[in-house]
């Protein structure tokens, strides 16, 4: 028997596809792919976190070629990635949120760039809110003196060191780290530096990732002229819970890559957490207690700082 018979073929770009309750916007996002990736070969990888909107069936029903990973839990976002990352057959495996919408040439013009900077080991986009208006689609990787002050004043003053949708880029430029929503990723760095570590279950997983690439001679980089829409955070609404895992994901960072300087970041952490509680409560007292936001954010940052007082438990 010709072995060829027995392989899987190789694609050029596999697109993988995290899911968690979000069926309608995850046929929207397979649609753009299959709509704007066009001069390439590629397939098409939906892990679902054990949804229970029908997603899985939406899904077979509409493109029965997609490759579908059923998990019956929600087992995060490295884990669930990684299950495909296992199993893709790409040169490329482009990460790609459910909320996000491919626009025309956008995945030609990642690909190109990284055909042409072979030591390219991962880039993005340029992410669009629905309005066509620029979200920030660059991550600086944290630390102490980030945590202490403002990023956006850090992004006003220090625009090279803190790169931001306040400036308008017309050339690809070498970043720390990129936004998780659509990032193209080569096979071959991934084969190098390893998988998403699993330690994250949401956040920090994709600076995670970049932190190991830069380590290891890979460089990052942001595309401005490749755009992608991103209806942000669909899947994960504003809360104290999203915000406590939020804060676990850049201490396990802190932790696993600055250990000896990990209580200091903490303490920066709390510092910054009870500033902002005092800065709302003011404006709480200002307005009489009637502005209803100050109330929301006073609330949130009293469970985040508890949460930090009792030692960062994970439950």
């Amino acid at each position: 028997m010709n072995s060829d018979m027995t392989q899987p073929r190789k694609m050029d770009i596999s697109v993988i596809i995290v899911n968690w309750n979000t069926r309608d916007l995850l046929l929207n996002c397979i649609q753009s792919v299959y709509a704007h990736i066009k001069r390439h070969e590629f397939e098409v990888w939906v892990v679902d976190n054990g949804s229970t909107d029908d997603s899985v069936a939406a899904v077979r029903k509409q493109y029965p070629s997609v490759h579908i990973i059923e998990n019956h839990a929600n087992l995060g976002f490295a884990a669930a990635n990684n299950k495909a990352l296992r199993q893709m057959t790409g040169r490329y495996a482009l990460l790609l949120n459910s909320d996000a919408l491919l626009t025309p040439g956008a995945i030609e013009q990642l690909r190109s760039f990284m055909e042409e900077h072979p030591q390219a080991g991962m880039v993005c986009g340029q992410l669009l809110n629905e309005d066509g208006s620029r979200q920030n689609s660059i991550a600086n990787f944290p630390t102490i003196p980030a945590m202490l002050m403002n990023e956006t004043i850090l992004r006003i003053l220090l625009p090279q060191k803190f790169p931001s949708k306040r400036r308008q880029y017309r050339q690809p430029i070498p970043v720390d780290s990129c936004i998780g929503a659509c990032i193209l990723v080569r096979k071959e760095t991934i084969d190098q530096i390893g998988l998403l570590d699993e330690a994250y279950f949401f956040y920090f997983e994709e600076t995670d990732w970049a932190y190991r690439m830069h380590q290891n001679n890979w460089g990052v980089f942001f595309v401005p002229t490749a755009q992608i829409y991103h209806l942000q955070g669909k899947s994960a609404k504003y809360s104290a819970n999203t915000r406590i895992m939020f804060y676990r994901s850049r201490s396990i960072f802190f932790k696993k890559w600055h250990p000896k300087t990990h209580w200091l970041m903490m303490a920066a952490v709390v510092l910054r957490l009870l500033i902002n509680w005092s800065l709302n409560l003011l404006h709480m007292l200002l307005t009489f207690g009637r502005a209803e936001k100050p109330r929301q954010k006073i609330a949130v940052y009293s469970r985040i700082i508890l949460w930090h007082l009792r030692g960062c438990p994970h439950t």
